[in-house]
């Protein structure tokens, strides 16, 4: 058999069993979960935003606060494994995108939120184990260690140019309604409900709001050398919180993320996977 043939086959089985795996009921049941509990952690962050722009909560508006919340909760840190289970399935579903995704937008995209996924799995299997983390300790670590490199100037301003970049396609997908053909690809074109739409649009907004100020403070963090600038989630969502009206501001950014986790549990049913 020519080399190249040989090597073909092997790719070929390779992309067959990632598919299989994938595709397991039990792996498709937990990927779906993976959304519901990303629509939880988004609605207790979209929580805390309101709180911090009330004066009356004091934790820390990411992932790491939505997780803390969960495990103080009864039953909390059984909750949290099943989620790092729900993640990792969800990972492994994106991860599967870079063997069948039909074109380079779609590979990358598998490549880029499987890691998401399977970071924020770890995170939570952080939480569950009773530990704790901070996005923002994290980030600002990071920033701090990159900006110290040579060219790290460079490489964060590069990040923070994503990050914002992130936060304006966000924006349009929300302002263009072009995230319903996620949905209607399975529930039938026309089919999906007037209020997920509408959820989608302010959630998709808002978290684009939210990544473009964090994508602006990275950058500003690099300009100034000065990684505390870039602490993540928590940092973005106090800072849109310090401008004029801008406990306003928060309150509305605020019920758009918790929009966005309503609508990210009703795409676990929706999503075709």
């Amino acid at each position: 058999m020519d080399p190249r043939q040989a090597k073909n086959k092997v790719g070929n089985s390779a992309d067959r069993a990632a598919q299989q795996a994938a595709d397991h009921p039990v792996v498709l049941i937990l990927a779906r979960s993976g959304f519901v509990v990303l629509g939880v952690l988004h609605i207790l962050i979209g929580w805390i935003a309101i709180r911090i722009a009330t004066g009356s909560g004091t934790e820390e508006a990411s992932n790491s606060g939505a997780l803390q919340a969960i495990a103080e909760a009864p039953g909390g840190q059984v909750m949290l494994w099943v989620a790092a289970v729900a993640l990792a399935a969800l990972g492994l579903w994106r991860l599967s995108q870079l063997f069948t995704g039909e074109e380079l937008k779609d590979k990358a995209k598998g490549a880029v939120m499987a890691v998401v996924y399977f970071a924020l799995a770890l995170t939570t299997s952080t939480f569950a184990r009773g530990g704790s983390s901070s996005d923002g300790d994290t980030a600002s670590d990071v920033t701090a260690t990159v900006l110290a490199q040579p060219a790290g100037m460079a490489l964060v301003i590069l990040a923070g140019a994503i990050v914002l970049g992130v936060g304006l396609f966000s924006i349009y997908r929300g302002a263009t309604r072009s995230f319903k053909k996620d949905l209607e690809a399975r529930a039938g074109a026309g089919n999906t409900g007037s209020a997920i739409v509408a959820a989608g649009v302010a959630g998709y907004v808002a978290r684009g709001i939210a990544f473009a100020i964090l994508g602006g403070l990275i950058i500003w963090g690099a300009w100034t050398n000065d990684p505390e600038k870039a602490s993540g989630l928590d940092m973005a969502l106090r800072t849109l919180g310090e401008q004029p009206a801008g406990a306003i501001a928060l309150i509305v950014v605020g019920v758009g993320l918790a929009l966005y986790g309503l609508y990210s549990i009703a795409r676990a049913r929706y999503i075709r996977m």
